[in-house]
């Protein structure tokens, strides 16, 4: 084999450039494992480089069915990346895998990918081809017993490939087409409403105290009496516990009732929100 052909060979090999894959050869004295390595070490180098870079645009992934689904975040610095093609079947792959280990990172990180090398090594390979950091980020699988998941993606780039995606789970022993609309439209209003919890004495305690300590700066510069200012307090704290508690949420398709009310109207006896989770892409 010429030396110009093991340089194509190395580059449909590696995915790395005509350059890069050039010098190899020639370090390697022609020997194509060496070159492979070589590369691999090289692009150790460059990814460790990037990770001090910003990386707030990428896809969200969603896989599974109604028992059990998953999702995750897989990062990248800029939306070009994150259509490219070789981006796009890297995630699909990751989301398959991470719904295999149940969202567990440390095992994904060590997971086989189909070339037969792990999901931390083909990371480092295509942050030295894309010339971007490229992180996991968020991961999350829904798999309760005697529930139903629904899923939502938004911002569709292809497939099961979004920009932000919700996925709810619903215990009910009911199975008609009413359970899955709600599912659906429930998963919809999560997209747009972005609760924080399912109800208001589930909310973190020290998002409610930054809320309260913002509240109390605001109100300190308000020129309100002590007695009045309290007052307004109690009033803002419980309008934020409200708007941010999915069921007392405003339902984004009938806004005059809450998720609640339409959770009764249903009449479904045993229906429950049992869980959700919603991510963004940048949040």
């Amino acid at each position: 084999m010429s030396e110009i052909e093991k340089v194509k060979q190395l580059r449909k090999s590696t995915g790395a450039g005509f350059k890069d894959c050039n010098l190899a050869i020639q370090e390697s004295n022609g020997d194509l494992d060496k070159a492979i390595e070589i590369l691999r070490i090289k692009g150790i180098s460059k990814a460790s480089k990037k990770m001090s870079r910003d990386a707030k645009e990428g896809l969200i992934a969603v896989s599974g069915d109604e028992k059990k689904t998953s999702m995750i975040e897989i990062n990248c610095e800029t939306d070009f990346v994150a259509k490219n093609e070789d981006f796009i079947s890297f995630a699909k792959e990751l989301s398959d895998l991470n719904h295999q280990v149940n969202s567990d990172t440390g095992s994904l990180k060590k997971s086989k990918m189909k070339n037969g090398n792990d999901v931390e090594s083909n990371l480092v390979s295509i942050i030295a081809k894309m010339g971007e950091k490229i992180t996991l980020g968020k991961t999350k699988t829904l798999n309760h017993n005697g529930t139903k998941n629904f899923s939502y993606s938004h911002t569709v780039v292809k497939d099961n490939l979004s920009k932000l995606a919700v996925i709810v789970s619903l215990e009910t022993k009911e199975n008609f087409d009413l359970v899955k609309s709600f599912g659906k439209q429930l998963a919809m209003h999560i997209a747009a409403s972005n609760p924080i919890a399912l109800e208001s004495k589930l909310i973190d305690e020290d998002i409610l105290k930054k809320e309260q300590k913002l509240i109390a700066e605001e109100l300190k510069n308000s020129g309100k009496n002590e007695e009045i200012a309290k007052k307004i307090s109690i009033g803002k704290m419980n309008k934020f516990k409200e708007e941010n508690s999915l069921l007392t949420q405003a339902w984004v398709m009938e806004p005059k009732k809450k998720v609640q009310d339409i959770i009764k109207e249903l009449s479904i006896k045993d229906l429950i929100i049992k869980d959700f989770y919603r991510l963004k892409i940048g949040e």
